[in-house]
């Protein structure tokens, strides 16, 4: 997930005697950088949630637009649908109260008629929203065939506490063949927060729940959660573009400690924390929480590098490892604007390819976002940790100090008992990391030798003991 492409410079996809627009520009290099989240989506089963507020908001006919994208790409969806406002206006109309009891709705026979009709309503709302074909639309020639159906089995939540749920019911099993079989055929399937239970009775769900235990079901690749907020912030402000399942769980009760009225239901951010971190311990690979406000969030979440939401995952998906002859490209790329300041020494391709067993990087969905490398002189028992880069986008995130600790244990494993580094911009970062000056004649013999006077390099020592 990429938030604004690096350029390509590449400009012949334009006539021979124009010249590319900044926007033409742009466009093309954005889409030529989608490409491989299009190829990596095609195929894959998604599950949307979109909660009644987000159907209400006036950005749903472009979340609706980009669904259709997704469709003729070739994502295997599958819609939940909420209809919490809708009920209550109805509610209001017919002067009707709602209670909620350890945070959910006890839904009356009087209530739960409402929330049929809301849902319905809903339901032929989303389904002439995906009919539409007006020419110069996103929607124009997209034919999307949407079907719903009785695939959700429920059943009556019943007594608690002693008091009476009524038609409040908890999902029971998910019909995960039969939705199958339609998504088979290249349909979208619509499912809402109600129920049926083989007695014929209807139960009003947690659109939250439904969703969940359907991509459980499915075993879907991702759960994309719509929510009013961007995603996750951190103390500071700043979206956290990705989290562990468990550091979700652990915000949840964060967030729930600061409802002061047990009676209020849990907040937005908790029931979609939840969501996420349960539907990820339960096998769901990725779960994204994305904004329903903010026009083109799934897109830029979905296809570009860092995207406009929060991705939980069971496992980090940026990782440290040894460098291989693919990743010679993205080095270079990488260290190309260290080497015009001066701060690194320029490296040839081949020269670059010749030592790439000494490399560690960042991958970050397939980009070298970071690099380092370790070149060992055994008889002295000491190694060079040279070439330390990461991406200008990706700093502050402890990245610098995962691929020290990398290339420390590595070094440990070689047998060596000091690291060594020559810098002449960055030494105060390696002296935070318990690297100390030292002298050029406490070098290997051999790095003496190649030490070069015009960049007067310092040097610092770290211990491995």
């Amino acid at each position: 997930m990429d938030p604004v492409p690096q350029r390509l410079h590449n400009e012949g996809c334009t006539e021979p005697d124009q010249e590319p627009t900044l926007s033409t520009t742009h466009y093309v290099d954005w889409f030529r950088h989608s490409s491989p989240y299009i190829n990596a989506h095609r195929g894959k089963t998604f599950v949307l949630m979109l909660s009644g507020e987000a159907i209400a908001d006036a950005n749903f006919a472009n979340t609706i637009h980009d669904i259709a994208l997704l469709n003729s790409l070739g994502v295997r969806l599958v819609l939940v649908h909420g209809a919490r406002p809708q009920a209550e206006q109805r509610l209001q109309r017919r002067g009707l109260d709602t209670r909620l009891h350890h945070d959910l709705r006890i839904t009356s026979s009087e209530i739960l008629e409402s929330v049929i009709e809301a849902v319905g309503s809903l339901r032929t709302e989303i389904e002439a929203r995906f009919s539409m074909g007006l020419a110069n639309t996103p929607m124009h020639g997209a034919r999307i065939r949407i079907c719903s159906g009785n695939f959700i089995t429920a059943r009556p939540v019943g007594v608690l506490d002693g008091v009476d749920m009524g038609h409040t019911g908890e999902l029971r099993r998910v019909d995960h063949e039969g939705i199958r079989r339609l998504l088979d055929l290249n349909q979208i399937v619509l499912l809402s927060n109600l129920g049926f239970s083989p007695t014929g009775e209807v139960f009003n769900l947690a659109v939250e729940e439904v969703a969940t235990q359907t991509a459980i079901a499915l075993k879907a690749d991702k759960l994309i959660l719509f929510g009013s907020q961007a995603g996750i912030h951190d103390s500071r402000g700043e979206l956290r573009s990705e989290l562990l399942a468990e550091t979700a769980a652990r915000l949840v009760h964060q967030y729930l400690a600061r409802v002061e009225d047990p009676e209020k239901p849990y907040s937005e951010t908790a029931c979609l924390l939840e969501a996420a971190a349960t539907a990820c311990q339960q096998g769901v690979p990725r779960c994204h929480l994305v904004s329903y406000q903010e026009n083109g969030a799934l897109v830029t979440e979905l296809f570009t590098r860092d995207g406009q939401g929060t991705m939980v995952v069971s496992h980090s998906y940026e990782q440290v490892r040894p460098a291989s002859i693919e990743d010679v490209g993205g080095i270079l790329e990488l260290i190309a604007p260290l080497e015009e300041k001066g701060i690194l020494v320029r490296r040839s391709r081949e020269r670059l390819e010749s030592e790439i067993e000494q490399f560690t990087v960042v991958e970050r969905d397939g980009a070298i976002i970071g690099c380092a490398a370790l070149y060992p002189f055994t008889d002295a028992a000491i190694g060079e940790l040279a070439c330390v880069a990461i991406n200008s986008g990706y700093r502050g995130g402890q990245r610098g100090d995962r691929l020290l600790a990398a290339i420390e244990q590595q070094a440990r494993t070689l047998g060596l008992q000091q690291l060594f580094v020559l810098t002449t911009r960055t030494a105060h970062w390696f002296v935070e990391r318990g690297f100390a000056a030292g002298e050029l004649e406490q070098l290997p013999q051999q790095k003496k030798a190649l030490y070069n006077f015009q960049r007067n390099s310092k040097v610092f020592f770290k211990s491995l003991a």
